[in-house]
């Protein structure tokens, strides 16, 4: 979902300020979430693809940042794999901690259970959470089967380590031939998947049981690999007011309100896959290719992006908190509007607080004791 920052390569600015846009769009999806009764009626209808969409700019800015620093006097196995964990990992120590200290705070009707989880058993998800290994059903603490119960986005960079392991040990060496072959084909498994599904979606992924595992691998292995793919075949243009168009489209793609109704499933799968397929690298081309966006464009997009992983990786402990307390209110959005958007800015701000107060200084110290 991020890179790392080299002084010799700039910044795609504008994706840094995209990633924030869609990190953006999962926390108002969420709260939004809380109060729909299934997947047809829910406001943000597809916020939950910026999830795909995160991976695909992942896989664009690796190869970005990457491709060219291995080999002979370059960059090795060991060498990556220290720099994306120093990237990425500080963050996920710190949602799950955040998610332990609230975890008792949620208990509610949706988990009734949760008041009853001895503490040794809460310390003990805690420390599994802090390696990001996922845990099976028999540890899920709160009920919903998420492979992570303290933090349940972190699913998400479970498989973002997949895909970190597999472009480093072999898919860094495909030809464009082979890169392309492997993502047809996970365009196709997409596809199926999308239009076969019991409700019509890609929702899902964060089970560690046969169809979850399906499913997160399946919105792994096209988003990703086709941004890898993006990055080397691709030429840049240069498009004025890019963040501008660029954010506008995704924002767009994610609030299409559901197609198909209960009738035709399919024809919303359809859209997502094709969507993800077609649209996102689109996307993704659009904000790569940015002319002269203004400074303060700059400035926003900096901001953006600095906020877009700790916000995407801390706001979920608060989306249990506010929707465990409105399933005990039954409170309409239209009375809870107050106190859903104190959320998003408490949000906001604890994202800010971990970046400036946590990540920045400890991923500085493991760089300085690491050299990385």
């Amino acid at each position: 979902m991020i890179y790392d920052q080299y002084p010799s390569k700039p910044h795609y600015l504008v994706l840094d300020g995209l990633r924030g846009v869609a990190a953006l769009m999962v926390v108002f999806f969420h709260v939004m979430e809380t109060h729909s009764t299934s997947h047809l009626d829910q406001v943000i209808n597809h916020g939950y693809m910026a999830v795909d969409f995160f991976f695909i700019l992942s896989g664009f800015v690796i190869g970005y940042a990457y491709d060219d620093r291995w080999g002979k006097g370059g960059m090795g196995l060991r060498d990556f794999f220290k720099r994306r964990l120093i990237r990425l990992h500080p963050m996920i120590v710190m949602g799950t901690l955040i998610g332990a200290a609230l975890f008792y705070f949620q208990a509610s009707p949706l988990w009734p259970r949760i008041e009853f989880v001895p503490l040794w058993k809460l310390l003990a998800v805690m420390a599994v959470g802090f390696t990001l290994l996922p845990l099976p059903k028999s540890w899920d603490i709160r009920g919903w089967h998420e492979m992570h119960p303290l933090n349940g986005p972190a699913w998400t960079l479970f498989y973002e380590y997949i895909a970190n392991i597999l472009y480093a040990l072999f898919v860094r060496r495909f030809s464009r031939l082979m890169l392309s072959v492997l993502v047809g084909l996970a365009a196709a498994a997409l596809v199926h998947m999308a239009v076969t599904s019991h409700a019509g979606d890609i929702v899902g992924g964060w089970a560690l049981d046969a169809s979850g595992l399906r499913i997160g691998f399946t919105r792994l292995l096209y988003p990703f690999f086709a941004g890898l793919l993006l990055f080397r075949v691709s030429k840049t243009g240069r498009i004025g007011n890019a963040f501008l168009w660029s954010s506008l489209l995704l924002v767009v793609l994610l609030c299409v309100p559901r197609i198909g109704g209960a009738e035709h499933r399919w024809a919303n799968g359809l859209y997502e896959s094709l969507a993800i397929i077609f649209v996102f690298p689109l996307i993704v081309w659009i904000g790569a290719s940015s002319g002269n966006e203004s400074a303060r464009m700059k400035r926003t997009c900096k901001i953006l992006g600095d906020l877009s992983y700790p916000l995407y990786l801390t706001h979920y402990p608060l989306i249990y908190l506010y929707t465990g307390w409105i399933s005990r209110t039954g409170k309409s959005f239209g009375q809870a509007w107050p106190v859903a958007l104190s959320l998003v800015l408490v949000a906001i701000a604890v994202a800010w607080g971990s970046l400036k107060l946590y990540d920045e200084p400890v991923r500085k110290w493991l760089r300085r004791k690491f050299s990385a």
